[in-house]
């Protein structure tokens, strides 16, 4: 099989709902969709992607993914390209000391004579050396769920693992190159369990226009979601959401301008006492936004709290975004960042804004577009309002460098 064919196949998988995991829903993301890293964050500069393969030629570098994750299934190959290759992965970590750029605890070693190893605090958990085929690429499966790790290495168990202590974390991969030796990866794909995807990658199914039509201005194509920059709608959830932890990817165009819409009656209002939030996106570099408010710029909860640090990549480039809400409490994860921590203690606002309501994505009169939409909620709220309509001049929102929301 080619590799753009591997690829091909792999996107069309990608955070598709399934239910074959003890119904669970579940949503796969393949680690390196564009023949990038962008969506996960390195430390080290040896890493390099090149036809599918994730290697590290030199030095000592990590590269985690942009979520963390609690419940999960990573499927990858790996090859050990000389003996003296050095390297693995890790999972429910936390960030490492800033001298150190792999986490020490949660990390299973893929090396020669140590093929299947589990680093602990507690006594270590030893793998089964002979099922890895050596300067070979093999297959993995780690699968992590509650407390429990199941590593399954060239299709039988290594190892299965109780005790884990912490409920979530971040997954990665780490190399060092220093001692001889690349250590090499493909087909890396993420299943994160418990999502859902919010777009099925062939209509606006799950959506509506806000009092009106969605179709005059979103669409769906090529398995992304895209508002076309026609005048017309923002667009909304058909489903209301309490709590949940909201996930995707974004493009702008140069001088872009958007938003993600949480919690806001169906009206779409998301400024002052009793309205929803919106989380900004926006092309942080365009020379018309340099004189903003601190809380006008990308994951910033709008007119609330400002996003620090701002992490948004040049236009035309995928960006990830996370948000999760708990209650008052508001996480925002940009890139893999975390950018905004804020609850009604440390933004007093919030206490005045509401628990549960719709999501939408922003109408600016341009095109951004979408992909790998998917949330983790309990189960959606029940409508507190019906969906009225909206007067026309809400449909669209004018572009404005003094206002862009």
């Amino acid at each position: 099989m080619t590799v753009r064919l591997r690829l091909l196949l792999l996107l069309y998988a990608a955070c598709v709902p399934s239910f074959g995991r003890d119904n669970a829903t579940e949503c796969r993301i393949p680690a390196f969709g564009d023949a990038s890293l962008d969506r996960w964050v390195t430390t080290g500069s040896g890493f390099t992607v090149e036809d599918g393969t994730l290697s590290l030629n030199e030095g000592i570098a990590c590269a985690r993914w942009q979520h963390r994750l609690a419940d999960f299934v990573v499927d990858l190959k790996w090859q050990a390209q000389s003996p003296d290759a050095r390297g693995g992965l890790f999972f429910r970590s936390a960030l490492p000391a800033s001298e150190n750029p792999c986490p020490s605890r949660y990390r299973i070693l893929l090396t020669p004579g140590k093929e299947g190893e589990l680093d602990w605090a507690e006594p270590t958990q030893s793998g089964k050396p002979d099922l890895v085929k050596a300067g070979q690429w093999n297959d993995l499966r780690l699968a992590v769920t509650g407390a429990s790790a199941t590593l399954t290495i060239n299709g039988q168990q290594a190892w299965h693992v109780t005790g884990l202590t912490e409920s979530d974390g971040w997954f990665g991969l780490f190399a060092d190159a220093s001692a001889g030796g690349t250590l090499a990866f493909r087909d890396v794909v993420v299943t994160e369990i418990g999502f859902q995807s919010l777009c099925n990658g062939q209509d606006l199914t799950g959506w509506e226009g806000a009092g009106a039509d969605a179709q005059q201005c979103w669409k769906v194509e090529d398995g992304l979601l895209l508002c076309t920059g026609e005048r017309g709608p923002w667009l909304r959830t058909a489903a209301e959401y309490g709590d949940f932890n909201l996930r995707l990817e974004y493009r702008l165009r140069p001088g872009g301008n958007s938003g993600v819409y949480i919690r806001v009656p169906a009206n779409g209002t998301h400024h002052g006492e009793g309205a929803g939030i919106e989380v900004q996106i926006l092309d942080d570099a365009a020379e018309r936004y340099r004189t903003l408010k601190a809380y006008q710029y990308t994951g910033s909860l709008y007119a609330i709290v400002a996003a620090d640090p701002r992490v948004a990549r040049p236009a035309g480039q995928w960006n990830s975004l996370e948000i999760d809400c708990r209650g008052t409490k508001y996480r925002v994860t940009h890139n893999g960042i975390d950018v905004i921590q804020a609850d009604e203690h440390t933004a007093s606002e919030l206490a005045q804004r509401r628990v549960s309501g719709f999501l939408g994505l922003q109408n600016h009169s341009e095109e951004v577009w979408f992909r790998h939409l998917r949330i983790a909620s309990a189960e959606p709220a029940a409508s507190a309002e019906p969906a009225a309509s909206v007067e026309p001049a809400a449909l669209a929102e004018p572009m404005g460098a003094a206002d862009p929301r």
